[in-house]
């Protein structure tokens, strides 16, 4: 959807914002762009939809070069989504979220369903927040109807620029889980630039990591945070990236220790691993038939989220189970089984460079 080839953006004094960098987004995909301060990342964002253009290369979208196009009808296909937000104060919530179809020619009722849609997609009740102004929202509001506003011409391409970065770490986390819904919803192909790490792994499907104008390692989070491309990349990501990994990594039923005792699935009167029988089934190791049962998590939970659900319990597991329903138990997720799973994931990660 989105081609970089051997773009570079110098200035007149001289200076090389980003150097011959080439580089491809899939349809649908979410890609972060993570980095210090002045290395590139919002350059190559903005030379997307021409706020910024390239000295030399090409930047196709769709398979068209966007040099070619005309900016202000670029723009205008391209949602755009910034830290500031950039709302008009002077106007409601819903003809702020209907300000690009209004542009496109929609006609005034069109638009503000479309808007009012959006608001309720992104959380916030149309017949509750449409009719309010920017100042009277809090700064998670505010982001969440940027978010709209920049969906709702329904873009193919979602340009973002450190989206959460105006908000306290409670809000941006909730925001966070809120965007990985939508995107889960409508798939659209996100650029989007952050200088927090834990955001760019939490976010994206791969992570180009920026040296000074050039990317250093693009590749998935996991495979980023266990085997690290250069020394740079090594050094950006840190010394703890194995607890970052934790993040990206989900339980799958080979970390799991099965449930004791069960008889093997279609023997006489018996059930398959994990189902249900009464008080004793799916009991974890070292569970006590009849007690509570261990704290529990879904297949398909993170690392991170499992070990600290295992951390607040003095049981040694957790209990697993399928993913859609809670009373059937897979089995249980130890300590051991959380290290297991990490070094089997990099050893794959490694194995598929």
């Amino acid at each position: 959807m989105i081609r970089f080839e051997q773009v570079t953006k110098r200035y007149a004094d001289g200076t090389t914002a980003v150097d011959e960098l080439s580089f491809e987004v899939a349809e649908g995909e979410l890609v972060t762009l993570v980095g210090p301060s002045g290395c590139g990342k919002t350059t190559t964002m903005k030379m997307v939809n021409r706020l910024v253009e390239p000295t030399a290369g090409r930047i196709l979208l769709g398979g068209e070069d966007v040099a070619t196009v005309d900016p202000v009808r670029l723009r205008r296909t391209i949602g755009y989504v910034i830290q500031q937000v950039g709302l008009f104060p002077h106007r409601t919530v819903l003809d702020n979220t209907a300000t690009v179809p209004a542009l496109l020619g929609w006609k005034k009722a069109r638009a503000r369903e479309r808007a009012a849609e959006l608001l309720d997609l992104v959380g916030l009740d149309p017949g509750t927040y449409g009719h309010r102004y920017p100042e009277q929202l809090s700064g998670g509001q505010r982001q969440r109807v940027g978010v709209a506003r920049a969906l709702a011409a329904d873009p193919p391409v979602l340009l973002m620029d450190e989206p959460f970065g105006a908000v306290d770490p409670v809000v941006r986390e909730r925001l966070q889980s809120e965007f990985l819904r939508l995107q889960a919803t409508v798939r659209k192909t996100v650029l989007l630039v952050t200088h927090d790490l834990e955001e760019a792994i939490r976010l994206g499907d791969r992570i180009a990591v920026y040296g000074q104008g050039r990317i250093e390692q693009f590749d998935t989070p996991a495979t980023v945070l266990a085997a690290p491309a250069t020394p740079y990349v090594a050094d950006f990501v840190g010394a703890d990236r194995g607890l970052k990994r934790l993040a990206v990594t989900p339980v799958t039923e080979a970390d799991l220790e099965k449930p004791a005792g069960d008889p093997a699935p279609g023997a006489a009167g018996g059930a398959a691993p994990g189902e249900a029988r009464g008080k004793t089934a799916g009991t974890a190791p070292g569970e006590v038939p009849g007690e509570a049962p261990a704290p529990a998590v879904p297949l398909g939970a993170s690392l991170k989220d499992a070990l600290a659900v295992l951390l607040q319990h003095d049981a040694g597991h957790i209990a697993v189970h399928a993913p859609d329903e809670p009373g059937r138990v897979l089995g249980s997720l130890t300590t051991a089984g959380v290290h297991r799973a990490l070094r089997r994931t990099a050893a794959a990660d490694v194995s598929s460079r």
